[in-house]
């Protein structure tokens, strides 16, 4: 199956999750469920953008003027008097403009003599003063639904006077791994045995996207281990299923038998894909199943490209795919075959802010060096023809 109709099938029919309500210091990198429209105007009145004193510009449009101060005006403290002529009051930032005022002469400005002030700068009506409703006025939609809300969006939404927001429930992924060659870090492998490493990246992956994490360990190589971990998937409520392993079709390959015997719909289980061909998608009642394969680079490569826009929709993000960029090659590449190509590339950006980006040389799928010095997938199209050093071509750019 092409990148693309596998991508189709595993976004098809992912609706948002239901909302539910967080406090706002809850609330980071979670997906907004609704318009957000302000509930108050900011600043709810006229207020000074400096320290100095608050006068009426007609007085203060000469030089040789001297204004009596008659009082203060503090953030939060309020004059309530209003200005008259040849009249000043002194202000800082953050006060609310008296009536009467229209400008503020700041500080640097002026010279106190007494109760009143010399003034070396002409006032302008509105200079230094800070309109009612500039930032914002109450009703504003300032923050969409499927925004994810960033550390400014917070702030935003504070300020707009909301303690609690509705986003939408994160999805819960859980992990399974499968093999009998597999042991946990830390552990002394024995004869032909290796480190499991696939699922640090992989829950990394979900959780840097807002997604909740299971991890259900390792399944040892029968029907009956891995049948037993897409139970516990099922029980902890999982939305999305991810296996890594197991996904081929040699002997002890059992990861699609299992799951078609609970019951999963198989979309697919071979995608025109280098590397991952053989990956697996399907679906159990609610719970969404991705069946990686087992080489590393092969399943990081393929949670990128798929699990992420699926947690994105689920998660109602406005954008759930990536976006391309363009760069240029670093190096000549042959033709490609019939399979779409990810190869994992080095970037440098010049000064002009061109981008190079240069595959690495070995681009084995076991090969975890090179993906993590990598820092983007460089996308060959099936049959493209051979490629020289310096022409255009498409990355997607990865996690730092």
């Amino acid at each position: 199956m092409p990148v693309a109709d596998a991508l189709s099938a595993v976004l098809a029919g992912a609706e948002p999750l239901p909302q539910e309500m967080v406090a706002l210091d809850a609330a980071y990198h979670r997906t907004l469920a609704g318009d957000l429209a302000a509930l108050r105007t900011q600043p709810p009145q006229p207020m000074s953008a400096m320290d100095g004193y608050a006068v009426r510009a007609a007085d203060a449009g000469d030089l040789k003027a001297r204004l009596k101060v008659i009082g203060e005006v503090a953030a939060g403290r309020p004059f309530e008097r209003t200005v008259g002529a040849g009249e000043a009051v002194r202000i800082f930032t953050g006060g609310v403009i008296p009536d009467g005022a229209d400008a503020v002469i700041i500080q640097e400005d002026t010279r106190v003599d007494g109760d009143h002030i010399a003034i070396s700068e002409l006032a302008a009506a509105g200079r230094h003063i800070r309109a009612a409703g500039v930032d914002f006025r109450e009703g504003d939609v300032l923050l969409a639904a499927g925004s994810r809300l960033s550390d400014r969006a917070l702030s935003l939404a504070a300020a707009m006077n909301y303690p609690e927001l509705a986003v939408r429930r994160r999805p819960k992924v859980a992990v399974l791994a499968t093999g009998d060659e597999l042991v946990m870090p830390g552990s002394k492998p024995g004869p032909g045995q290796i480190v499991y490493s696939n699922g640090y990246a992989l829950r990394a992956l979900a959780r840097a996207e807002g997604a909740e994490t299971v991890d259900l360990g390792i399944a040892a190589d029968t029907v009956e281990a891995t049948t037993a971990g897409i139970r516990r998937a099922r029980e902890s409520g999982a939305d999305i299923l991810i296996t890594t392993g197991g996904a081929s079709v040699g002997d002890h390959d059992l990861v699609k038998q299992s799951l078609e015997a609970e019951g999963v719909q198989m979309a697919f289980w071979r995608i025109a894909m280098r590397p991952g061909k053989p990956m697996m998608h399907g679906r159990l009642g609610s719970m969404r199943v991705i069946g990686l394969p087992g080489n590393p680079v092969s399943s990081y490569v393929c949670a990128f490209l798929f699990l992420v826009p699926l947690i994105r929709a689920l998660s109602g993000r406005k954008v759930i795919h990536h976006r391309r960029a363009s760069a240029l090659l670093g190096r000549d590449l042959a033709a490609n075959d019939q399979r779409e190509d990810y190869l994992r590339a080095r970037i440098e950006e010049r000064e002009d802010g061109t981008l190079i980006a240069t595959p690495v040389m070995q681009q084995d799928s076991s090969l975890l060096g090179n993906l993590a010095a990598a820092r983007a997938l460089l996308v060959r199209p099936p049959f493209a023809p051979a490629a020289v050093k310096g022409a255009e071509c498409e990355i997607l750019t990865l996690p730092e």
